[in-house]
């Protein structure tokens, strides 16, 4: 018998084939839905001009499916502002973004923030260091939320992790999808378990939705957006598109230990509501005990784990750009 979450597979699930541009604009005109493209970034100067660019040429000088293309800079120490302006996008640096709310460093705060400086009535996020993909993967992530039949509420990418070479990564999550987030999921929200890649950099949403969540300062952004989504509108509101393949850079692993750290908490708030009262006020933070090897010694170095999580961006009323 089909469980909850292979029905929600297949009858939630496309290929990005399945949307083709014209399609997609002649429902965004009839709806008259603004759409804007988020690229968050730290110290991407590499590889942003190459996404940012694509993208504003395909959807903006061309096909006019994108109304504004956003890079939140995240206290970059590298060109990536001026190499994101120069490929055509609108660039905010994060600390900037509301000044007197504070700032935070991480992937969810430029998220978060973002809402506060865009005004598409959908929000695509495509990750900044992006090696192997191609503009699909918009139109891929657009296609449910713009179709009059479905108006998903959230959407997110599927596709093969590829390393960069000659020689393609077999079918799967990363590191942390496969050894934190889908455990979890099918622990404790097996109705998610469907979702192939919960922890995608690449989903859209519709900002209603956004702007209605609480927002995990750091990486557990993606995983708190999937299961407060599931929670509140049900999986029916969840969608995913196969984009194909997907390739970006590497992290090591120590990197990938504080990540994991973050998606354990943000599960365990929502698994346990009131669980981590710890982290509950501005400026608070965990911390993961790692060890390194110096001058031939064994030691213990602690790593911030970032988990304060940003209110509702729709409960603010105020002047976001300082």
């Amino acid at each position: 018998m089909e469980d909850q979450a292979e029905s929600w597979f297949r009858r939630r699930t496309s290929h990005w084939r399945d949307w083709p541009p014209e399609q997609l604009l002649r429902w965004k005109a009839s709806s008259g839905a603004r759409v804007s493209v988020v690229i968050p970034a730290r110290d991407e100067e590499a590889t942003v001009g190459g996404v940012a660019g694509a993208i504003a040429g395909a959807f903006m000088a061309g096909e006019p499916l994108v109304d504004e293309l956003v890079v939140m800079d995240s206290d970059s120490a590298d060109r990536t502002a001026e190499v994101a302006a120069a490929a055509g996008a609108t660039v905010y640096r994060c600390r900037d973004v509301a000044p007197h709310l504070g700032a935070y460093p991480g992937k969810g705060e430029a998220l978060w923030k973002s809402l506060l400086v865009t005004t598409g009535d959908i929000v695509v996020f495509v990750d900044a260091d992006l090696t192997r993909w191609g503009t699909h993967f918009v139109t891929g992530l657009l296609g449910p939320l713009l179709d009059p039949d479905q108006r998903m509420l959230l959407v997110k990418a599927c596709y093969d992790r590829a390393v960069d070479g000659p020689v393609g990564a077999p079918v799967g999550g990363g590191r942390v999808t496969e050894l934190v987030a889908r455990p979890l999921l099918n622990l404790w929200w097996p109705e998610l378990a469907g979702v192939a890649q919960p922890l995608a950099g690449e989903w859209a949403a519709s900002r209603s939705l956004l702007e209605a969540l609480p927002i995990p300062v750091g990486y557990g952004v993606e995983l708190a957006v999937l299961i407060d989504t599931a929670r509140r509108h049900g999986t029916g509101a969840i969608a995913q598109v196969d984009l194909g393949e997907r390739a970006h850079k590497n992290q090591p692993d120590a990197d990938l230990a504080v990540m994991a750290a973050e998606l354990l908490l943000v599960a365990e708030r929502r698994r346990v509501p009131g669980a981590d009262a710890r982290c509950a006020g501005p400026g608070t933070t965990r911390e993961l005990r790692q060890f390194v090897r110096e001058d031939g010694a064994l030691r213990p170095r602690a790593r911030a784990v970032p988990c304060a999580e940003r209110p509702p961006a729709g409960s603010l009323r105020l002047s976001v750009v300082g």
